[in-house]
């Protein structure tokens, strides 16, 4: 990966809907170079997806906590129940493995906290495994971004 390539991902991540001629212009390529590199990243897997980012609140999700999770030792020999309940809960937006003591760090995002309430005690602590949920309600976001810190490799 080279210098036009950090580019490229640097302008993709600011907005992901800019089109190739764009995104070409912007980082003095050819726009068929600029293809050519968009479907080699995309390929090898350097880019993932492409969304569009969205205003939680302004959707009515008033509620975003981060919950530490313990799993029970025999939890832990068996991971793969907790992440297929991962996965298939839309409320858990991210999953991050942890070290110290707890196993996950989970953000979730819900209307409101009764709505997290009823999804932590109606979904989450009936997963096979989970002993232990320590939450932490966000009362604002500071700095939310998907953005790499692409400019620190160039």
């Amino acid at each position: 990966m080279d210098k036009s390539d950090l580019k490229i991902l640097d302008e993709l991540q600011r907005d992901a809907g800019l089109s190739t001629a764009e995104i070409a212009e912007r980082v003095g390529l050819s726009q068929s170079q600029c293809w050519r590199r968009l479907a080699s990243l995309k390929e090898t897997g350097v880019i993932r997806d492409q969304v569009t980012r969205m205003n939680r609140r302004k959707l009515g999700f008033d509620a975003m906590v981060f919950a530490h999770v313990k799993v029970t030792a025999h939890g832990r020999a068996n991971l793969d129940e907790f992440t297929t309940a991962v996965m298939k809960y839309p409320e858990i937006t991210e999953c991050h493995a942890i070290m110290g003591p707890f196993d996950f760090l989970l953000r979730i995002v819900t209307k409101d906290m009764d709505a997290y309430e009823k999804f932590v005690f109606g979904k989450l602590s009936r997963v096979p495994g989970v002993q232990e949920i320590n939450s932490t309600m966000a009362l604002s976001e500071i700095k939310s971004t998907s953005a790499l810190p692409i400019e620190t490799l160039m």
